[in-house]
């Protein structure tokens, strides 16, 4: 995977909440910070293909009485 340097402007106390995990986890704050990036990214992609199909569907058991 190719690295790009990019700038981001970081509120003070979020740096410093990168900072501890950095020093809790023994890794370089750069690698908070991808992780952190990576983890947004996918959990805001679009889906190419639906969870199920149209022909699947989900038996969650009677509804609450």
């Amino acid at each position: 995977m190719a690295l790009r340097r990019v700038i981001l402007h970081v509120d003070d106390g979020d740096l410093l909440l990168i900072k501890e995990a950095a020093v809790r986890l023994g890794v370089p704050e750069a690698e908070v910070i991808r992780e952190g990036i990576h983890r947004i990214a996918v959990a805001h992609r679009l889906q190419d293909a639906p969870f199920v199909s149209g022909d699947e569907t989900f038996d969650l058991g009677e509804p609450p009485r």
